[in-house]
């Protein structure tokens, strides 16, 4: 019974996933990443754009891994603007 919920769970099309990343990324930019982590901020961007894709084909399983490594990109960035300078 609990197998079949986890696959239930990666069935489903990663809706809170996609907007978390999309969150986090929003709030990268509003703290300056593009100025102090551009190119953590563009992978994460790259990353979101490749998992939307995902989405849309239908690749629920795969749009899910590639917005977490698109949110973690962002979370990366953001923490690189609360470092000091």
């Amino acid at each position: 019974m609990a197998a079949l919920a986890l696959l239930a769970g990666c069935a489903t099309a990663p809706v809170q996933m996609m907007s978390d990343t999309r969150q986090t990324i929003s709030a990268a930019e509003a703290a300056g990443a593009s100025n102090v982590a551009p190119q953590a901020l563009a992978t994460a961007r790259e990353e979101l754009r490749r998992a939307e894709q995902m989405l849309r084909d239908g690749a629920y399983r795969d749009a899910r891994r590639e917005a977490e490594v698109a949110r973690q990109s962002a979370a990366d960035a953001l923490s690189a603007t609360q470092q000091p300078r």
